[in-house]
């Protein structure tokens, strides 16, 4: 095993598809043909817009093959008494194929991730952990969030 650390560039776009369908079929249990077709058809042109500005894939690559994933979704909004430049990070969709976890690549990931984040100069870095992911990200440094409001959401 010889892990490579690096940023996807539009090179990499079939193997972003293929992980983040993977991660679907990992968190969710299932992704039914129509999903998958849809997600096929949507993401090239979301990876091709988004991708190295608002969108960075921190990748693992083993000989080459990406084995794992993790994205920083990058947000502007107006400035703030907290965010006085108004950027700020969401991490989506951290991903490792089965048989590379349990061995840091994720922990490095995200360590990278967060290294972006600060030199990009990034407010905070928000994310939503599974159980597997919680221990990973609180020893990087994440903190649980502190809630002044209800989350809520509208659905179409």
């Amino acid at each position: 095993m010889s892990i490579v650390y690096g940023e996807a560039t539009k090179d990499d776009i079939d193997e972003l598809i293929r992980l983040r369908i993977a991660y679907m079929i990992d968190d969710f249990g299932s992704v039914s043909e129509h999903e998958s077709e849809c997600m096929r058809k949507q993401l090239p042109d979301y990876f091709n817009r988004k991708l190295g500005d608002e969108l960075v894939a921190f990748t693992a690559k083993d000989n080459g093959r990406m084995v794992a994933v993790a994205y920083l979704h990058i947000i502007e909004m107006p400035a703030n008494s907290i965010l006085l430049n108004g950027l700020y990070g969401e991490v989506l969709s951290v991903y490792t194929e089965p048989e590379y976890r349990g061995k840091g690549i994720c922990t490095q990931l995200i360590r990278n991730l967060v290294e972006y984040g600060r030199n990009r100069g990034l407010g905070r870095i928000d994310l939503s952990a599974t159980k597997e992911g919680y221990p990973i990200y609180k020893k990087i440094g994440f903190e649980d969030k502190e809630h002044r409001y209800t989350d809520m959401r509208y659905k179409f």
